[in-house]
């Protein structure tokens, strides 16, 4: 199999754990920054659900060009639109959920702050998914992920683009996702901006993905779902 056919299938730059026991459960989770100015549009996001089927597939730099996507794939579409910007943040569910609810993040207090972000919070499987795009200040974007890391109980994934460098330390979290980079500054400088932070939570499969027209590559995960009596 030649590079190109190894990126279109998914298989490169894979990292996996054991698999998960026979009988129980497991959540596919992909994410992907989508470039907003000139990146994936429905048919690239559409075509990848297609190849890798994720139960839950996350997206940052959304704009309301991808509001289609339920008509090509199904599912249920949840878009977070950002004070200030045209982008934000969205959610494809192969399965209804309940409408995620939106997070207030911490803010820069300089003069000519950029407009507040927020997180998406997706109750899925006995699992708490926060879909993230941090902020780049490497100060800024942990005090948002202890924040999230409060306002979550049991269970719960940070997923996303964090803009963090260098290791993330955050209390009862552990990092499960790719080490590979995800997204080259001016296509040179290689950084593993796209992660995944969990708690009371197992990874089955950790992967980056080929990043067709955008900047990012999308990183893909399996977790097992816990036990729900």
């Amino acid at each position: 199999m030649n590079k190109l056919a190894e990126r279109f299938s998914g298989r490169q730059r894979r990292r996996r754990k054991p698999e998960a026991d026979s009988g129980q459960k497991t959540l596919r989770v992909i994410s992907w920054n989508l470039l907003h100015r000139s990146g994936a549009l429905v048919d690239d996001i559409s075509s990848l659900i297609e190849r890798q089927r994720p139960d839950i597939f996350l997206m940052q730099e959304v704009t309301g060009a991808i509001e289609p996507l339920p008509a090509s794939v199904g599912g249920q579409f949840y878009r977070q639109s950002w004070p200030g910007r045209r982008h934000g943040l969205a959610a494809w569910s192969r399965m209804p959920l309940h409408s995620p609810r939106p997070l207030k993040l911490p803010a820069s207090k300089l003069p000519g702050k950029l407009p507040t972000r927020f997180s998406q919070l997706l109750e899925v499987a006995g699992i708490t998914i926060a879909n993230v795009h941090l902020s780049h200040g490497q100060i800024l974007n942990r005090r948002q992920l202890r924040l999230i890391a409060r306002s979550t109980r049991g269970p719960t994934a940070i997923i996303g683009d964090y803009n963090s460098f260098g290791p993330v330390v955050l209390r009862g979290f552990h990092d499960v996702g790719p080490r590979d980079s995800t997204h080259r500054a001016q296509e040179i400088v290689p950084f593993r901006l796209d992660r995944c932070m969990v708690r009371t939570l197992h990874c089955t499969r950790a992967e980056t993905l080929y990043k067709g027209p955008s900047d990012h590559r999308p990183i893909l995960l399996e977790f097992v779902c816990p036990d729900q009596d």
